[in-house]
């Protein structure tokens, strides 16, 4: 498992993309707004979305063009398997944390 450390916007990140299949990043920031109820820019979510890949815990594949956006395709994350890893270990470590409260 990759030794890597997340902060806690990377972790609710890599929840989102966890919780599809394939999720782009303008769907990802619906979401954080959505169940956080916080305001974040497009670009700092597209920024955290490739800080995850490159630490190996996201992957990321061109889906087709759209003629909504002028032929352009979407970027769409998919979580690793030491993605999901890095994730139940830190669900683990809050679940033990707040056993003890």
């Amino acid at each position: 498992m990759n030794n890597e450390s997340i902060g806690v916007l990377e972790e609710m990140v890599l929840l989102i993309v966890m919780r599809e299949n394939e999720i782009n990043g303008a769907e990802v920031l619906r979401q954080y707004v959505d169940l956080l109820n916080r305001t974040i820019s497009l670009p700092a979510i597209v920024s955290v979305l490739k800080r995850l890949e490159q630490k190996g815990f996201l992957t990321s594949t061109l889906g087709a063009a759209t003629s909504e956006r002028g032929g352009k395709r979407k970027r769409l994350y998919q979580a690793t398997a030491e993605g999901v890893a890095i994730a139940r270990t830190i669900q683990a470590n809050r679940n033990a944390l707040w056993s003890g409260i």
